[in-house]
């Protein structure tokens, strides 16, 4: 369709598909305009600039906008180039006052900033003496960032949005904020950053070899975070941990997983977001009894990683964290060990920079933040034992100063779980100052030296999990397909398991929608690469569009590459369909692993750290109290 758009410049037709969004059509009409960014311009209905569209995210159909419709376009005060020549001497503040390009919010970000956030307030009837139409201290709704009303409701970190709406109050904006950024208000948010400024001014050689006041990071405090980006956990249903689970049932071993799933609005909190997991991929790991080890920086789990992704992103869905095992049982029925408590840690200092170096690959995009992104909305969970003994889930969040201090190399896991170690000065790498607030034993707040390590509990933000009230999974297959990556425990995903899992369905378009609705089996799909984007595309379509599902299921079957999956099942031989991909001899090696894990996790006593000397219970492959491994 073409959408007519009146500017400065004159009268221009931009052609524009059904499906696009307001943010592509400023795209396009950015190069029209001569406009520096897409951002930078402020689109209207009507000539007078009062209906402002803001709607990024949302399809101009959804918009009101329909063929041969005009809007009304103009460059914000604010991006117009200045006619004053500029002032080398203040680049370095320049670039940090800089506003960000056009931004990709979350689509969830963009919904809470339409809502003004006021906690609404009943007339109290005992001290309000005005009439039904008016309003006094007792009545007046809430700021969304109140403290009082957050300890009331035990809500100890903030939303982000919350927080956001706080820091906007310095500069009068109040309600619905979702408009274009005022001009005269400078990017409120930014992360921190404790590097070495580069390209200094100031007259000396560049660092390692020279540094000044101006270029080099102040000390680093660490305190509490006072808000959170992601307030809850919300698992889709409980086969989810008990799939996961099952792993560590079989073997005793430790069990890693991603995250796949979407944000919403989190109703409990005011502005909250809750991270909602609908699935969880289990990459290629080496399994242990009292730990895991991932090969992070290897091509083959980026390439694992992004097949993953491609699957969430048909579904319309995205990594959003992680989850881990840290089970060890006690031998009594259904009971596991105590670990983690605040006597002990939370997450070891392994695991916080783990947490933290993710966080930074999956930062969180927002337009009020000077470089485009502030904090990660990227959540860690770990599955252990509470103090009752039953499995239980934690959730949490590393600080943005985490963040930072991960950025710029200044912390290293230690021996000691629940301490984090500083590095040392080097030529490449410049430690700041570091110091941390604690309570001694006369009950006065102190401060001391972080190096050459301080408790983790500084860097974390814990974060609410749960389940809801009526379980919707996204994903509704009543089969589950195989778990990838579990060859140990004899489940290979092989073209044979797809033929059984939708075998049943020939025919038949309503079951073979339902048995298609499967994480698992998509990303699997994905990797045979017989199917190509299209058919992707439309399996995607028939997880997030179940009320179109059967229709969409039948125009699947009738695709090239649908056709050529079932000419390959049917024309396989019954031994290549059911053959697991190891050999009888890596079976054989395997089960043997498996029983000597489980005969060592299960073996009773104590044994003695030859470390350390502790005493640690017969269940425990490390030591509890310095971490290293007991033979």
């Amino acid at each position: 369709m073409i959408i007519r758009v009146r500017s400065p410049n004159g009268m221009d037709r931009i052609e524009v598909g059904l499906k696009d969004t307001l943010a592509q059509l400023l795209e396009k009409l950015t190069p029209i305009i001569k406009a520096p960014r897409p951002d930078a311009i402020v689109l209207t209905r009507d000539a007078g600039g009062q209906e402002i569209l803001a709607e990024f995210e949302q399809s101009l159909v959804s918009l009101g906008l329909k063929h041969g419709d005009m809007v009304y376009a103009k460059i914000a005060s604010s991006a117009r180039p200045s006619e004053e020549p500029a002032n080398t001497t203040d680049t370095a503040t320049k670039h940090t006052n800089e506003r960000p390009s056009f931004v990709q919010q979350e689509p969830v970000d963009n919904m809470l900033e339409k809502s003004d956030g006021m906690i609404k307030r009943e007339r109290d009837a005992k001290m309000c003496k005005h009439g039904a139409n008016a309003m006094c201290d007792y009545c007046m709704p809430r700021d969304p960032f109140d403290l009082g009303y957050l300890e009331e409701q035990g809500i100890k970190h903030m939303s982000f949005q919350a927080y956001l709406r706080k820091i906007l109050s310095e500069y009068k904006i109040h309600g619905d904020i979702s408009g274009v950024l005022p001009a005269n208000v400078p990017p409120p948010l930014e992360d921190p950053d404790y590097r070495v400024k580069p390209n200094c001014l100031n007259g000396h050689a560049p660092w390692p070899k020279g540094i000044c006041s101006k270029c080099q990071p102040s000390a680093i405090t660490l305190q509490r975070q006072t808000f959170r980006m992601v307030d809850n956990v919300e698992f889709a249903s409980k086969d989810l941990i008990e799939t996961l689970l099952s792993f560590w049932k079989s073997t005793n071993s430790q069990r890693f997983g991603f995250l796949y799933g979407h944000y919403d609005p989190l109703y409990d909190v005011p502005l909250g977001v809750k991270a909602v997991v609908e699935a969880i991929y289990e990459p290629k790991q080496g399994w242990e009894v009292d730990g895991i080890k991932l090969a992070l920086d290897s091509e083959d789990f980026d390439q694992e990683i992004a097949r993953a992704d491609a699957a969430a992103e048909a579904c319309g869905m995205k990594i959003i964290g992680m989850i881990f095992t840290d089970l060890v049982a006690t031998g009594e029925p259904n009971k596991v060990l105590y670990r983690r408590h605040a006597n002990s840690y939370f997450l070891t200092s392994l695991e916080c920079r783990l947490a933290a170096y993710m966080e930074l690959k999956h930062p969180n995009p927002c337009r009020w933040a000077r470089g485009g992104h502030f904090g990660s909305k990227f959540v860690t969970c770990c599955v252990s034992g509470n103090q009752d003994g039953y499995i239980d889930i934690s959730a949490w969040q590393l600080s943005n100063s985490a963040m930072a201090m991960q950025a710029a190399d200044l912390i290293i896991p230690s021996s000691v779980p629940s301490r984090m170690c500083v590095q040392e000065p080097g030529k490449a790498r410049y430690v700041p100052d570091i110091f941390y607030s604690y309570t001694n034993e006369y009950n006065r707040t102190v401060s001391a030296n972080a190096k050459p390590a301080f408790p983790v509990e500084y860097l974390l933000v814990n974060v609410t999990n749960g389940y809801p009230r009526e379980p919707n999974s996204a994903f509704r297959s009543n089969k589950a397909f195989v778990i990838e990556n579990r060859e140990h425990v004899h489940q290979v995903q092989t073209p044979g398991a797809i033929k059984r899992h939708i075998g049943s369905a020939q025919g038949n378009s309503e079951q073979l929608s339902i048995l298609l609705s499967d994480f698992h089996l998509l990303v699997y799909l994905i990797s045979l690469g017989v199917l190509g984007q299209d058919e992707i595309a439309l399996i995607g379509r028939i997880v997030s569009q179940p009320m179109e599902a059967e229709q969409l299921a039948e125009e699947l079957v009738k695709t090239a590459g649908w056709q050529t999956l079932m000419l390959m099942l049917n024309e396989a031989a019954d031994s290549d369909l059911n053959t697991p991909a190891e050999s009888s001899a890596d079976i054989a090696a395997t089960n043997s692993a498996i029983e000597s894990a489980a005969s060592t996790a299960h073996s009773g006593g104590t044994w003695a750290c030859r470390h350390c000397t502790f005493e640690n219970s017969g269940a425990s492959g490390s030591c509890e109290m310095c971490a290293l491994p007991r033979d």
